[in-house]
């Protein structure tokens, strides 16, 4: 089967002249090298049409769907935002109640605001020596379908950020019992399923709509990502028409090419590759057990990716924003995240043998070095945001799609607790939301937030003055004006009685 790369590069060797848009006429410019340029065009006689193919881009996508094994497939070129707004606009009516994963990406709440949808959340268990949390459970999934009524689709993330791997097969059972689709994130599994020793991918376990990252886990560029749908209960009509929307109508052939590339990367040097993958990893997080403050999430491949390595300062007295600094700055390691209790670095199947030796031989240089102290402390407060004040602030909260376009104003953070939020507040990455639009300002969370910036870390919907001591007097967040919650008040009865 012909590929995108080989024709982009025979295209850009012809004398044919583009008469046409990109306005680099395929000529270089500035500093970039003009090899970009070559191969950079726009829908032109020969190279199909993403949003409506018919040629070689109808012919790949068929072959993505083989891969991962799905009736359709998409080429996504927004990313898996835009997969993630589309299979929720589409599997929900406008209006429509939305079951979904607390951890989802930013994305989901953005397809809620816009959809108007009413959401319930699903609250995954709290894995605290390690400060993270679970994969969502069929149990979990099975009490808030009882719980809920007239739910019209459920949205897990699996993979989570951190690795854990939810058993997708099972909830898929228990949502298809109720007749409803079940949309599943796995931006972080685009690896799944595609060797053996590999948990098999959502769209292999019965979801209905799964969302891949190409870009996170597999070797494409940035901003790559694949949309998956299987079975009856989603209108593909209604799907292809919010693809549309969300998606760029100038897709780039560049980075269409690069998810090409690296399908079919997979498919010839998938064996030897997925293989190397796993044994270096499980190598390493075994040599990793002679750490005596640090903690390493390990366990069996089908709970925890071997893409991500979950490194807990616990027991060493210091933050995950102190171990990544000293990672960074001792011996050249740039991670994917921190926060207080925890370090993650990613692996794929690029990284070479290099990568494992240095990340192991760095961990322990480094543990040898800590003493050994009870700090698990240092982030039992930042786990009680979403359990127990969670469960006391049900049903107090203004929905997310009306609660975002209320007056807001910017006060002081301190004078924030007992407010509703007017904008999200979440760390960044991995971009999930500490606080939601219309969710209350709570006194563990104000302390949290406090706590992170403190230690460092990046906060989304905090601005903070510049100066020294401006904390906490100078940290500020924006909430929904008293005057507006007075309006909605006497718009709608009954809403004053749970302020």
């Amino acid at each position: 089967m012909e590929h995108l790369y080989g024709m982009l590069s025979g295209y850009a060797e012809s004398d044919i002249y583009p008469y046409h848009m990109p306005g680099h006429k395929r000529r270089s410019w500035g500093e970039l090298p003009e090899a970009m340029y070559r191969m950079d065009i726009t829908e032109i006689e020969g190279f199909d049409n993403l949003h409506q193919p018919e040629g070689i881009l109808k012919e790949l996508q068929k072959e993505a769907a083989r891969l991962y094994g799905a009736e359709e497939s998409y080429y996504l070129v927004n990313g898996s935002t835009c997969g993630i707004l589309s299979a929720v606009s589409s599997a929900i009516p406008f209006g429509g109640h939305i079951l979904m994963a607390r951890n989802c990406h930013k994305s989901a709440y953005h397809a809620a605001y816009l959809r108007h949808l009413k959401v319930s959340y699903l609250y995954s268990d709290c894995m605290a020596a390690y400060g993270i949390w679970d994969a969502v459970t069929p149990e979990q999934v099975r009490v808030a379908l009882e719980a809920e009524g007239n739910i019209r689709a459920v949205l897990l993330v699996s993979p989570t950020y951190e690795g854990r791997i939810a058993d997708v097969s099972g909830i898929a059972r228990i949502v298809h019992e109720r007749g409803i689709p079940l949309i599943v994130d796995e931006a972080h599994g685009a690896h799944l399923g595609l060797a053996e020793g590999f948990p098999e991918n959502s769209c292999q376990a019965g979801a209905d709509l799964v969302i891949h990252s190409v870009h996170k886990t597999l070797p494409a560029l940035t901003q790559t990502a694949l949309l998956h749908v299987n079975g009856h209960l989603v209108n593909r009509d209604r799907l292809r028409r919010f693809l549309r929307i969300y998606q760029s109508s100038s897709p780039s052939y560049l980075l269409m090419a690069g998810i090409d590339n690296a399908l079919e990367y997979v498919r010839k040097q998938g064996k030897t590759a997925f293989g190397q993958f796993r044994e270096r990893y499980i190598k390493m997080t075994e040599a990793l057990k002679e750490c005596r403050c640090l903690r390493i999430l390990s366990g069996s491949v089908r709970e925890q990716d071997v893409g991500k390595l979950v490194i807990s300062a616990g027991r060493s007295g210091i933050t995950g924003k102190q171990l990544s600094d000293i990672l960074l700055n001792k011996y050249h390691l740039q991670t994917e995240m921190s926060s207080m209790g925890f370090v993650l670095a990613m692996f794929t199947l690029n990284d070479a043998e290099e990568a494992y030796q240095r990340m192991t031989e760095a961990l322990l240089e480094i543990d040898d070095r800590l003493t050994e102290r009870n700090a698990d402390g240092i982030f039992l407060l930042e786990m009680n945001v979403w359990t127990g004040e969670a469960s006391a602030e049900k049903g107090k909260s203004i929905p997310l799609w009306e609660a975002w376009d209320m007056e807001a104003e910017e006060i002081v953070l301190k004078d924030s607790i007992g407010r509703y939020a007017a904008e999200f507040v979440n760390l960044y990455p991995p971009g999930v939301p500490l606080l939601v639009p219309g969710e209350r300002m709570t006194e563990g969370l104000y302390r949290e937030i406090l706590r992170d910036l403190e230690a460092g870390l990046t906060i989304q919907g905090i601005r903070v003055g510049a100066g020294k001591g401006c904390f906490p007097d100078g940290i500020f967040i924006k909430m929904i004006t008293e005057s507006a919650l007075l309006c909605r008040c006497r718009c709608c009865d009954g809403f004053g009685q749970g302020l």
